[in-house]
């Protein structure tokens, strides 16, 4: 795991951080910086999906909860991923937190929150478990951020959430095994997360590896970098690393 870390390292400009919990050893495996905060951009959207299926359990909400007023952003990749959506204006709260991951869409996060009660009720509820976290409407503002460790025990916890309580967790699962967002050679099917990026930072949480194989969940987060749409140098260090990470997985 040090191979991670050192390549994490080579980030030359910025500040970078990374967590990883093993779900065989049942434990943080290695981090670097875990309590970096990050602008979280789309991964937001995780937290969001969070807050609401927490309170599906607490029967506060329904699943099949109608979402009023639904548009899909037309900047994402909706049309791709659900060209039978594109006309509704209306959709179950199951299938619009599937679609507000899957296909990274702010619009769809809008109707969800208003939905269920507006921002302020949402970041109320995400503070009671996580105090560094806070969402925004715009994924750009810069008060949409988080710490990265919280957002690997957010993690953990719609992961074991999932494992015990299915049928509950599902629609988040769903969008972040359909989302795209494949890095180098590592097996789109062993890949399930969630990419957030501005011109100077760049956030990705989720699953590696065999999801019923002792999988391992990450957070990890930069900052502070050039911008990336003319330097590339520090995404390019960060895909090694995530690359590096799962040959860990394969090897144990």
């Amino acid at each position: 795991m040090n191979n991670v870390i050192e390549k994490m390292k080579e980030v030359e400009v910025g500040e970078v951080g990374i967590t990883i919990y093993s779900t065989k050893e049942n434990k943080e495996w290695i981090s670097l910086n875990s309590e970096l905060t990050i602008p979280l951009a789309s991964a937001a959207k995780v937290a969001i999906a969070f807050c609401v299926a927490k309170w599906v359990e607490d029967d506060l909400l329904k699943w099949d909860a109608i979402v009023k007023e639904v548009s899909l952003n037309p900047e994402e990749d909706s049309k791709e991923l659900y060209p039978h959506l594109q006309n509704r204006q209306t959709l179950p709260l199951r299938e619009a937190v599937e679609v507000m991951i899957a296909c990274h869409d702010s619009y769809i996060a809008r109707s969800i929150v208003e939905c269920c009660g507006g921002w302020e009720r949402v970041n109320k509820s995400l503070q009671s478990f996580y105090p560094s976290i806070h969402v925004t409407e715009n994924p750009r503002d810069v008060d949409n951020k988080a710490q990265l460790n919280e957002m690997l025990d957010l993690m953990i916890r719609i992961y074991q959430g999932y494992k015990t309580k299915p049928l509950l967790w599902t629609p988040i699962m769903n969008g972040l095994v359909r989302q795209k967002g494949n890095i180098g050679q590592i097996p789109v099917h062993h890949l399930n997360h969630m990419t957030g990026g501005l011109e100077d930072a760049a956030v990705d949480i989720g699953i590696m590896g065999d999801f019923n194989e002792n999988p391992y969940l990450f957070a990890l987060g930069a900052v502070n970098l050039p911008n990336r749409l003319n330097h590339q140098d520090s995404d390019h260090k960060i895909m090694e690393a995530m690359e590096l990470l799962y040959g860990e997985y394969v090897k144990q």
